[in-house]
C-alpha cells in the first residue's frame, strides 16, 4: 500500500511569555499507509495530543506539514474526525440530536431516512439506546464518550483520530467497543491514529506503535511493529508468542523515558574533569550475553575509573534503533554487530553515507544456527539433508531469521547456506528479527530457524523447540561479532573521552574473560534491566557445556564467547576487508574502491593504539594476515576481488568508489 497520510518533518514550538519558546515537537517524520492502525504511547508532555491535532489540522505546526492523500492539510475537515479526552458534546442536545448534527452535516446528501438508519445504528452500536433522549448532564463520563465515539464512527471518516477514547470506560464496555472498532476498521479500511497510555490497548488494536520521547523537543523515539494477524481477538492476542516479548519492550521503553526524566532533574551538567571533553554518555546495546563487557564497564566502575562519570547504558530493541540511535546521535555510541560499521559508512540501503569508527573488537565467536526442531524432526541433520529438504518441499516458502542485514548473523548465514548449494535469496526467505523475538517467532512457525547470538539459540534448545546446526565458532573461529561504533565526527569531536572509553572497556573486556569472574557476570546478565534472561539458558558456553539440543553430550567450549584473550579485542582491518567482500557479496553495499581509505578511517588503530598503551597493552596488530573459515577457501587480503569473484553463489558485484566526507570538514 501506498503513503496514505505523510507527517512530514514536523515541529512544534510555543512562544513563551517571558519571550522565551517551548520546542514541544521536534523532528517528527511518519509515513501511515490506508487501513493501517497507528499508535502513539510515551508520557505526559510527550506532545502526543499536539500531534494528533496538527495531523486533524486543529493546529498548524512551525515546521514541516501534514500531508493526506497527497494534499496538504490546513485546516479541519471531516475526511479527518477527533475523539477527544472531554468528549466535546454540545450540553444541549440529546444523544441523538449531537450524533446526528455530524451525521446530517457531512451526509446530508444521502436520504433522511437512511441518515436516520446510520444514527440509529450507532446509538446501539456503543449500547446507548435507553439514553438516545438523554442530554450530556445526565450521562456518566463514559457514557458522554461512548457518544463521542458515536458520533465520529458514523460519519465514516477517512482518518480516525483518537486522543484515548477509552480511558474513562468500564472494562466490560471498553472491550467491546474496542472490538466494534477493529471490525468496523478492517471492513471499511478506515485509517486510525490513536493516542493512549495503555500498553494492551495498544498491543490489540495496533498495527505499529510509536513511541514518544519525553519532552520538550520530543520524537519518536523507536517504533514497534506488531505482527499479530488480523482480525484479532482479545484472547488470540495476549496468547501469541510475540505479545509479551512486544509488550515487555515497551514497557522496557517507558521506564527508560522515566528513568532519563528523573536523571535530567537530579543531575547537573558536570564539569568535565581527567582532561575528558565529555564525561556523560549514553551507550546503546541489544539484551545478548556478549553485551557483558558495557555491563561490566558500568557495575564494576570501570567508566568510573577512567573518568567516565555519568554512563547510562540504554537497552535498545533491535539493531536497527542502534543504528538510527547513533546516526541521530541520540546515542553517543553503541555496541554494534561488527559489520554495521563499515556498512553505514558506505550508505547501506540507499541512506546517506555516516563515517563510522569500529573504536575495538567487544566479542568474538558467541553465535549458533539454529534449526525449528520440528524441520528437525524430519530428518534434517545437515546442510545436504536441508537442501534436500527445501527442494522436496518447493512450494513451500522456508524463512530463517537474521538479526539485521549488515551483521555476521546474516553473513555468516549466508556464507553456510550458500556452501552447501543452497542460494539465500533464491531458494529460502531471510526475514529480519529483533534477537528477542527470535524464539517466539519459532514457536509462532513464522520462520524455520535462524542465526542470533546467545541466549537465544540455548533457550530454543531448552524448551524443545529447536536445535543448533552450528555454532558460529565453527565456521569461523575468532570471527569478530561486536564492535565499539561511534561516528568519526563524535570521535574528532571527543577524540580524549574515545580513548577513555576504549580503556574502560578494554579491561572490561579482561575482567569477562577471566573464568573466575563469569558467574558474577552472569548474574549482571540476568538482571532485568540487562539481559533480564534465566540463568540455565544463559550459561550454556558461557560457562557450561555448550548444548545443541541433538541429544549428545553437550561440549566445553572456552572460546565460545570470547573477549579478551589472544589480543580479541583489537579492531583488524584484514577481518573488516573480509567483511566488505560479503556485503558486497550479497549486494547490501557496494564493494569501495577505495577500500584501503575506508578501511583506514573506520578501524582508528591510533585510538586504539593509545588507549592501550597507557594501559600498558600491546598495541600492535596480531598476526592476522590470510585465514580461511570452514569450507577451506581462503582469504588474501591483497587480493579481495578474487577473493570474491571466486565464489559460485552471489549476486553481481557492484564496485564504486566510496565518498566520504573530508576529514578536514568534519568537527575537530
Amino acid at each position: 500500500m501506498s503513503v496514505f497520510v505523510e507527517v512530514d518533518h514536523i515541529d512544534k514550538v510555543f512562544p513563551l511569555s517571558n519571550g522565551d519558546r517551548y520546542i514541544a515537537l521536534k523532528g517528527i517524520d511518519l509515513k501511515i499507509k490506508q487501513g493501517e492502525f497507528v499508535s502513539l504511547i510515551g508520557h505526559s508532555g510527550c506532545g502526543k495530543s499536539t500531534l494528533l491535532n496538527i495531523i486533524a489540522g486543529l493546529d498548524r505546526p512551525s515546521v514541516g506539514g501534514i500531508v493526506l492523500e497527497g494534499r496538504e492539510v490546513k485546516r479541519p475537515g471531516p475526511d479527518r474526525m477527533v475523539v477527544f479526552q472531554n468528549y466535546s458534546l454540545l450540553p444541549w442536545l440529546t444523544v441523538r440530536q449531537n450524533i446526528a448534527l455530524a451525521v446530517n452535516k457531512v451526509m446530508h446528501n444521502l436520504p433522511a431516512g437512511e441518515r436516520r438508519s446510520i444514527i440509529e445504528h450507532h446509538i446501539d452500536l456503543v449500547g446507548l439506546r435507553h439514553a438516545a433522549d438523554k442530554k450530556p448532564g445526565q450521562l456518566s463520563g463514559g457514557m458522554k464518550q461512548r457518544v463521542a465515539i458515536a458520533r465520529a464512527l458514523a460519519i465514516r471518516p477517512k482518518v480516525l483520530l483518537l486522543d484515548e477514547p477509552f480511558g474513562a470506560l468500564d472494562a466490560l464496555t471498553r472491550g467491546n467497543l474496542q472490538e466494534q472498532l477493529m471490525k468496523i476498521c478492517e471492513e471499511s479500511q478506515m485509517t486510525c491514529v490513536m493516542v493512549t497510555h495503555d500498553v494492551d490497548e495498544a498491543l490489540l488494536l495496533s498495527d505499529r506503535i510509536v513511541m514518544m520521547t519525553n519532552g520538550p523537543s520530543a520524537r519518536i523515539g523507536q517504533i514497534l511493529e506488531v505482527p499479530i494477524p488480523r482480525p484479532r481477538q482479545r484472547m488470540e492476542v495476549v496468547n501469541h508468542p510475540s505479545y509479551y516479548a512486544l509488550r515487555n519492550e515497551m514497557i522496557y521503553f517507558l521506564n527508560q523515558q522515566k528513568r532519563a526524566k528523573k536523571q535530567k532533574l537530579q543531575k547537573a551538567d558536570a564539569i568535565a574533569r581527567h582532561g575528558l571533553e565529555k564525561i556523560n554518555l549514553e551507550l546503546g546495546f541489544i539484551p545478548l550475553t556478549d553485551c557483558a563487557p558495557l555491563i561490566v564497564a558500568k557495575e564494576m566502575g570501570f567508566f568510573a575509573k577512567h573518568g567516565l562519570e555519568q554512563v547510562t547504558l540504554s537497552r535498545e530493541p533491535s539493531w536497527k534503533a542502534i543504528a538510527e540511535g547513533v546516526t541521530s546521535q541520540r546515542l553517543d555510541g553503541a555496541v554494534m554487530v561488527a559489520p554495521m560499521p563499515l556498512a553505514l559508512s558506505l550508505g547501506m540501503g540507499g541512506q546517506a553515507p555516516v563515517p563510522m569508527v569500529s573504536g575495538m573488537v567487544l566479542a568474538r565467536n558467541g553465535n549458533a544456527i539454529t534449526l525449528d526442531r520440528d524441520v528437525y524432526e524430519t530428518g534434517v541433520r545437515s546442510l545436504t539433508d536441508l537442501k534436500d529438504m527445501i527442494a522436496q518441499t518447493a512450494d513451500k516458502v522456508h524463512t530463517f531469521g537474521v538479526v539485521h542485514p549488515a551483521s555476521m548473523q546474516n553473513l555468516l548465514l549466508r556464507y553456510w547456506l550458500a556452501s552447501g548449494g543452497i542460494d539465500p535469496d533464491q531458494d529460502v526467505s531471510l526475514a529480519t528479527i529483533p534477537p528477542p523475538q527470535m524464539v517466539s517467532n519459532l514457536i509462532s512457525n513464522n520462520i524455520d530457524g535462524y542465526c542470533v547470538g546467545e541466549p537465544w539459540n540455548s533457550r530454543a534448545v531448552h524448551e524443545g523447540l529447536g536445535v543448533v546446526m552450528a555454532s558460529t565458532l565453527e565456521l569461523w573461529s575468532g570471527h569478530p561479532e561486536k564492535v565499539l561504533g561511534l561516528r568519526e565526527d563524535w570521535v574528532n569531536t571527543y577524540p580524549q573521552t574515545a580513548i577513555a572509553l576504549i580503556k574502560a572497556l578494554l579491561e572490561a573486556c579482561e575482567f569477562c574473560d577471566d573464568r573466575r569472574n563469569r558467574e558474577e557476570v552472569l548474574a549482571l546478565l540476568c538482571r532485568p534491566e540487562y539481559v533480564g534472561t534465566a540463568p540455565e539458558y544463559t550459561r550454556p558456553g558461557f560457562i557450561d557445556a555448550y548444548n545443541k539440543g541433538m541429544g549428545e553430550e553437550p561440549k566445553m567450549h572456552y572460546r565460545f564467547n570470547q573477549f579478551y584473550v589472544d589480543q580479541s579485542t583489537f579492531p583488524s582491518p584484514n577481518e573488516g576487508l573480509w567483511m566488505l567482500t560479503q556485503l558486497a557479496r550479497w549486494d547490501i553495499t557496494s564493494f569501495p574502491k577505495n577500500w584501503v581509505e575506508v578501511l583506514e578511517r573506520n578501524y582508528r588503530l591510533d585510538l586504539y593504539g593509545e588507549a592501550a598503551r597507557q594501559l600498558g597493552l600491546p598495541d600492535t596488530e596480531p598476526e592476522r594476515g590470510t585465514f580461511q573459515l570452514f569450507d577451506g577457501m581462503i582469504f588474501d587480503p591483497n587480493d579481495p576481488l578474487g577473493y570474491l569473484n571466486r565464489f559460485t553463489i552471489r549476486h553481481a558485484t557492484r564496485v564504486e568508489e566510496a565518498i566520504l566526507p573530508d576529514p578536514a570538514t568534519l568537527p575537530v
